[in-house]
């Protein structure tokens, strides 16, 4: 037995409410104002949410496009032993913050790991910036250990906030959206459409979970949304839309473990 096995493998129960939600999207409104409040407060959230599904006291997890390090503080401070990975070093000292010194610069495509060295492999916000989405996440999956947890979110394309800061005209198409943007600002967005964003979406991502037949579905749900508003996210195309926010949440299985017919 290993001593990660050895560990308590308690969860603790996390509520997903209508209040939860309003606070986070009012929280929101002061990402670029207070950007320390949003993201501190957006993290703590999502470790909270996160430890409903696996223990983290001394887990290994790997945040996969970490960034400046907001989710890798509040990981740590649930005992859990976290490793940055992101492919932007300019992305890992945003908002004044200094780079985590358990970084690494390495693309989500091909992830600086090797197989099945880690207990949790987590990513927010991530999968909408590649061009390869199902393979970033086959990567996240293949640096999970049998047993571990894959925990992946991100923005869904048809949402309101699909856009990001080009939001609502990516309705018109994400070139338009982008375009208009550089015209009236003078300069490219940070999330460009066919550059650093793609639009990413949900049917796509639960085709991929019914390909894989080495991981189990631990939740597949809307991540801000009220926990009455899950069954959403079985109605192709208003999915798309109303999620705003896709939570998929896989469990490797053991190697041994074949799949069930």
């Amino acid at each position: 037995m290993t001593s990660t096995d050895a560990r308590s493998d308690a969860t603790v129960p996390f509520r997903a409410t209508l209040g939860r939600s309003v606070g986070l999207f009012a929280a929101f409104r002061k990402e670029q104002s207070d950007p320390a409040f949003f993201y501190g407060g957006l993290a703590r959230d999502t470790v909270a949410q996160l430890r409903s599904y696996t223990a983290l006291d001394g887990r290994l997890v790997v945040d996969v496009g970490g960034g400046p390090g907001y989710f890798a503080d509040a990981l740590r401070a649930e005992g859990a032993r976290c490793l940055c990975v992101d492919s932007d070093a300019h992305e890992m000292t945003l908002h004044g913050r200094e780079a985590d010194t358990n970084a690494v610069q390495g693309s989500a495509l091909d992830l600086p790991l090797r197989s099945a060295s880690v207990d949790v492999c987590f990513s927010s916000n991530v999968l909408e910036h590649v061009p390869d989405r199902t393979r970033m996440a086959d990567e996240m999956v293949r640096v999970t250990r049998p047993g571990g947890l894959v925990y992946l979110s991100y923005t869904l394309w048809l949402s309101p906030w699909g856009g990001h800061e080009t939001s609502p005209w990516h309705y018109l198409g994400g070139s338009y959206a982008a375009e208009r943007f550089a015209r009236r600002n003078g300069r490219r967005p940070k999330n460009d459409f066919g550059r650093s964003m793609y639009a990413a979406h949900a049917g796509e991502m639960l085709r991929w979970v019914r390909g894989r037949g080495d991981v189990d579905v631990v939740d597949i749900r809307p991540r801000y949304l009220p926990t009455w508003m899950k069954p959403i996210v079985r109605v192709p195309l208003l999915r798309e839309i109303i999620t705003w926010n896709l939570l998929i949440v896989l469990r490797k299985r053991p190697a041994e473990d074949p799949l069930t017919p």
